[in-house]
């Protein structure tokens, strides 16, 4: 396996567009899979992603696009699947389960699969039969919004292979971005799709207009809640305060960029779920994750009262108030 080899991304959403300018930085090629045709047209005629982040401009002599994956997959070394967990399946079906075989595959979702209940890196390994060993992931506090600025980021490439973790770290490092590595990718991808949860509660929270003093208390909590969960599934040695974990909880739960924080004070307001969903017009993955972790739990039974409070506003119609209140009563 000659790594990082051709890099591809797969998505071209605000994520893997960022992710794009990233690569970009230290690569001289990338091959990206955009999923509309019209969508690369526009690209071409405007030098940038014509939906998200427009103000990242592309030197497209440097970009092989195609909207055929297959092609794209088959023509690269080093995957990188930067696609909303809910469309994950729906783009993946039509690669053939030997698809993968002889590649790096690196997950930059912070998700978790719906109905699947599993995390990016297990379904990958599962479906489509490649040892965990040539599975990357790349995770931390870093929003798009702010590599298109330019402003200093930090990711985490994890895998069970140290040494691919390393390449993939160096891959991705540049004046912009410091990167660290680490062998914890269960857990990592675990931390990633729990902090969109409590970024919801977060910003229902500030929606119905609870301070400082108490959102801080509310991620302390949150911290404890995540690190109980992750080693109640997946015991091992980890320090939760590390970037990767509590970091990347911390900013999706204050940034004015966190959009699933959005959609928690939109609810907080007064919205319905569903309202502030059309009003956002883009995916929330602590919607889907409340749902998820909430029935992975029933396996585990782990003290999530948090959690168990986003599920109760989210999916039992409970009200914010009243799930805030119960919430608080059990923190005490």
């Amino acid at each position: 396996m000659n790594l990082p080899g051709k890099i591809a991304i797969i998505g071209s959403g605000t994520w893997a567009t960022a992710l794009a300018k990233i690569v970009l930085m230290k690569n001289k090629q990338l091959n990206w899979f955009v999923r509309k045709n019209e969508a690369i047209e526009d690209f071409y005629k405007t030098g940038h992603n014509p939906t998200y982040l427009s103000n990242v401009k592309f030197n497209l002599a440097h970009i092989a696009f195609s909207s055929n994956i297959e092609r794209i997959v088959r023509d690269s070394d080093t995957i990188i699947i930067a696609i909303p967990s809910p469309y994950l399946k729906a783009h993946l079906k039509r690669l053939k389960t030997s698809a993968f075989q002889g590649k790096f595959v690196v997950s930059a979702v912070k998700g978790i699969v719906p109905f699947d209940n599993m995390v990016v890196s297990e379904y990958i390994a599962f479906n489509y039969k490649i040892p965990m060993e040539n599975i990357g992931i790349i995770s931390g506090p870093c929003h798009a919004e702010e590599v298109a600025l330019e402003r200093l980021s930090f990711l985490t490439a994890a895998c069970k292979d140290l040494g691919k973790a390393e390449m993939l770290a160096e891959t991705i490092s540049s004046r912009i971005l410091n990167s660290s590595t680490s062998t914890d990718v269960i857990g990592i991808e675990l931390a990633a799709v729990l902090k969109n949860i409590y970024a919801v509660i977060s910003g229902i929270c500030s929606g119905m207009q609870y301070g400082d003093n108490f959102q801080a208390v509310l991620m302390s909590y949150s911290a404890q809640e995540m690190e109980r969960f992750i080693q109640g599934v997946l015991p091992l040695h980890r320090n939760i305060l590390e970037p990767h974990y509590l970091g990347d909880m911390l900013v999706t739960g204050y940034s004015q960029f966190s959009r699933n924080r959005t959609l928690g004070a939109m609810i907080g307001k007064g919205y319905s779920v569903r309202t502030a969903q059309l009003e956002m017009a883009m995916v929330t993955e602590g919607y889907y994750a409340t749902k998820c972790i909430k029935e992975m739990n029933m396996r585990f039974r782990i003290d999530i009262p948090i959690v168990d409070a986003a599920y109760d506003i989210l999916y039992n119609n409970v009200s914010p108030r009243i799930g805030i209140q119960k919430l608080i009563k059990s923190l005490r």
